[in-house]
C-alpha cells in the first residue's frame, strides 16, 4: 500500500532515502537523549528515535528487495528491444503475477484494464520505447479513465518525461512506471 499523503513529509523523503540515513538519525536522538537529559527521561528522549528506527527497517526491507542497477539497465535494454506483441505479453504476464486481473484494451488511451479486489487501474504501454513523453498521451489516457471512472492510471515510459507531462500527471493522479518499477514488475524477463 502506497502511502501518498507522507509523500512531502519528512518521513516519505526519508522512505525514498538510503536506509541508513533514518538510522544514523535515530542514533543521533538516541546519543542526544542520553547526553543531554537526566538519567531518569533517558527512555522519553530515545522514544523519539522510534518512528526513524521503524524507517529504517521500511526503506531497507525495500531497497533489499529492489532490482539493482544494472538488472534496471538489462531489462530497459531488452524491452526497449522488443516489438509491442511481445512486450504487451510481457508486461500482461507480470501483472498477473502480481495478482491483478488484466484484460487488454483495444483504441487509444490506454492499453490494460487491471483489476485487483475491486479497484480498477488502467495502464498506458503501447508507447514505452518513446524518446520523451508530452502531455498529449496523458490527456488521452485520463480521458479514458474518466470514461471508464478507473481508479488509477497509470503511464509506462523508457524515456525522458517533460516537465508539462510531469505537471499534467501531477495535477490529474497518473503515475508512471519507469525502468526501475518496470524492471521489478518483469522480475522473471531474462536481460
Amino acid at each position: 500500500m502506497k502511502f501518498k499523503a507522507f509523500n512531502d513529509s519528512i518521513f516519505g523523503a526519508l522512505m525514498r532515502s538510503p536506509w541508513w540515513i533514518s538510522a544514523v538519525i535515530a542514533l543521533v536522538f538516541i546519543v542526544g537523549a542520553i547526553a543531554g537529559l537526566p538519567k531518569e527521561y533517558w527512555a522519553v528522549g530515545v522514544f523519539g528515535a522510534v518512528p526513524f528506527l521503524v524507517i529504517a527497517v521500511l526503506a531497507g526491507w525495500r531497497q533489499a528487495r529492489a532490482p539493482s542497477a544494472s538488472r534496471v539497465d538489462a531489462v530497459a535494454a531488452a524491452v526497449a528491444a522488443m516489438p509491442w506483441p511481445a512486450f504487451a505479453s510481457a508486461v500482461q504476464a507480470g501483472f498477473e503475477r502480481d495478482g491483478c486481473q488484466v484484460e487488454r484494451l483495444d483504441g487509444g488511451g490506454a492499453d490494460f484494464a487491471l483489476n485487483k479486489g475491486g479497484h480498477v487501474a488502467l495502464v498506458s504501454a503501447r508507447r514505452w520505447k518513446a524518446a520523451r513523453t508530452g502531455v498529449e498521451p496523458l490527456r488521452e489516457l485520463q480521458a479514458v479513465r474518466e470514461r471508464l471512472g478507473a481508479r488509477e492510471a497509470v503511464y509506462i515510459a523508457l524515456g525522458d518525461i517533460s516537465p508539462s507531462a510531469q505537471a499534467y500527471a501531477g495535477k490529474h493522479g497518473i503515475s508512471f512506471m519507469a525502468a526501475p518499477a518496470l524492471a521489478k514488475l518483469l522480475r522473471g524477463l531474462k536481460g
